[in-house]
């Protein structure tokens, strides 16, 4: 789903708050726990027992955001929720840095199994890090306020745009800064580039057409107002040393898109159904 309009109507969907528990299995010994998850692959390490162990970066909604009740939740968050009640254990989410996440780091130190962070796939991350499946399709979109007079990229001349930090919206800002004449501020978080457009601080930001959606849907005054057909897809990500994983997060989306499930949590964020292939 990477056109405007499919995003203008899933903006009109409600969020909704998800446990992050799945049912954990017990019955295993801590060894055996950490070397096999309930379905007996021996060849799917956890770094904790009885635990799926996610990194991903807050907030960046409606991927992954916290809830009103402090709960981390968002449509990756139920995905991977999947992942962890087929092989028996809990799904617990760590927030860390972007880049520790898309450069592999976060799998050679042992923080995590997986990466959930809405996650480009590219070339350079792939050699860091073994991907899934696509799992979502994506754009880069530019975010002005919705009295600012910008209607495309060309009226940003002379004018400060926000882009989040280790991002492909940054790469393609800074790729096109000479042509559009903008200039750059980089931000750890989208929120903060957001924010930033939404108190005057920066004219526009570009980021990823999904969460600049959600964001103008709960800050009126700011807009959608372009989108750049960049062919985007988004993977969840493992170490290159637990290749086996990345196939069982393959094969548990391959059965909830069969038996309705992938498509029940896209349209719970989106408010749309999955686009078909």
């Amino acid at each position: 789903m990477t056109k405007l309009r499919s995003f203008a109507v899933a903006a009109v969907a409600g969020l909704a708050a998800v446990s992050l528990a799945a049912c954990a299995n017990n019955s295993a010994t801590p060894a055996a726990q950490n070397t096999a998850a309930a379905g007996g692959d021996s060849a799917i390490t956890l770094v904790n027992p009885d635990k799926l162990t996610v990194c991903t970066h807050l907030a960046f909604k409606p991927f992954q955001f916290k809830d009103n009740s402090g709960a981390i939740v968002g449509y990756d968050v139920d995905l991977i929720d999947l992942v962890a009640e087929d092989l028996g254990v809990e799904q617990e989410i760590v927030d860390i840095s972007f880049d520790q996440i898309t450069s592999g780091s976060v799998f050679a130190a042992k923080k995590c199994d997986i990466g959930a962070a809405a996650i480009t796939i590219r070339e350079e991350r792939a050699k860091a890090a073994t991907f899934s499946k696509p799992y979502f399709d994506s754009t880069l979109a530019l975010l002005v306020k919705t009295d600012s007079g910008i209607t495309k990229v060309e009226d940003l001349a002379g004018k400060q745009i926000a882009v989040q930090t280790d991002t492909t919206g940054k790469d393609w800002a800074d790729e096109n800064a000479e042509k559009y004449g903008y200039t750059t501020r980089v931000f750890d978080d989208m929120p903060t580039g957001t924010n930033s457009v939404l108190g005057g601080v920066t004219a526009a930001t570009i980021n990823d057409n999904g969460v600049l959606f959600d964001f103008a849907k709960d800050n009126p005054t700011t807009k959608v107002v372009q989108e750049f057909e960049t062919g985007e897809q988004y993977g969840f990500n493992v170490g290159n040393d637990n290749k086996a994983l990345a196939t069982k997060i393959d094969e548990v989306l391959d059965a909830a898109r069969a038996d309705g499930r992938f498509n029940d949590i896209y349209k719970k964020w989106f408010g749309v159904d999955a686009p078909t292939k």
